[in-house]
């Protein structure tokens, strides 16, 4: 990836995570482990992979995706409001009443192609809107974000066996491979591994990637572009609250919000690290 391609997808990335802790923090309430995990993947494509325009969010012939682990909706919600989906102030009031931003993705935002949040189902919404690709002879692509403890969910199986069978490579999905989940490590909870095997055995294109790595997440979704005849699993390895010090590899972060002390830390970190990214 060019080098300064690179950087902007990093700073952005930096600002999507302080979006994640800013709507948390004022919610009292949320999901930021999870969230930070995948900011950097979210970040890639909304800036440089799919076909969406916040100007025409419903043009037929955009990209589509679906949020499947909908808890994390907080960096969703960050990276469409920097998108330019809706104004960036609508974070402050995530999760309160009446207003736009609630706890898991709503098909009524600009930008949210599929309500999600009870685990398990995104995926097979997100194997329907390939299928009616397919169908319809559209040529956009369906990407969907999982949890590795949400793929302990019979329905994920289902919709993997159903997507093998026909033949859906206008979907790729993602799964977050960060280890922990909201009981503890998903080792000990109720462990999916080996999940590359898993999706293989299922008849899934299987890619593995370092989530935090834009060069790599590059090449990851460029392999995928390339595959034919079958649906395919980009399964990432990420860091539970990366770029908050305090909240890397810490379960207790999966539900939990930054008290003030907290929060002013964190963003100081992440201010920090966004002004090495522009000097």
């Amino acid at each position: 990836m060019d080098a300064s391609k690179k950087k902007e997808l990093q700073k952005l990335a930096c600002k999507v995570r302080m979006g994640v802790i800013e709507g948390t923090y004022n919610a009292k309430s949320g999901h930021p482990g999870g969230s930070l995990s995948i900011s950097d993947t979210l970040t890639y494509l909304y800036y440089d992979k799919m076909n969406v325009d916040p100007k025409d969010p419903d043009n037929a012939d955009r990209d589509r995706f679906v949020l499947s682990k909908g808890h994390t909706a907080p960096a969703l919600y960050s990276v469409l409001a920097l998108k330019g989906y809706f104004p960036e102030e609508e974070i402050k009031s995530l999760r309160h009443i009446g207003a736009l931003l609630q706890g898991h993705p709503c098909i009524h935002i600009p930008g949210v192609d599929m309500s999600s949040g009870s685990l398990g189902q995104g995926i097979s919404a997100a194997c329907g809107m390939a299928l009616a690709g397919k169908l319809s002879n559209k040529s956009y692509k369906v990407y969907t974000i999982l949890g590795d403890g949400e793929i302990e969910e019979g329905q994920v199986w289902e919709a993997a066996m159903f997507a093998a069978h026909k033949k859906l490579d206008n979907l790729v999905a993602i799964v977050d491979n960060n280890g922990l989940q909201i009981d503890g490590p998903i080792s000990e909870v109720c462990s999916p591994e080996p999940i590359t095997d898993k999706f293989a055995a299922f008849g899934w294109h299987v890619i593995t990637m370092d989530a935090h790595d834009f060069d790599d997440i590059d090449r990851a979704f460029s392999e995928a572009s390339a595959v034919t005849g079958k649906p395919v699993v980009i399964v990432q390895k990420s860091t539970k609250g990366k770029g908050v010090s305090f909240m890397e590899n810490q379960v207790g972060w999966h539900g939990t919000a930054p008290n003030k002390e907290q929060y002013e830390q964190a963003m100081a970190e992440l201010t920090a690290q966004l002004k090495e990214l522009e000097d």
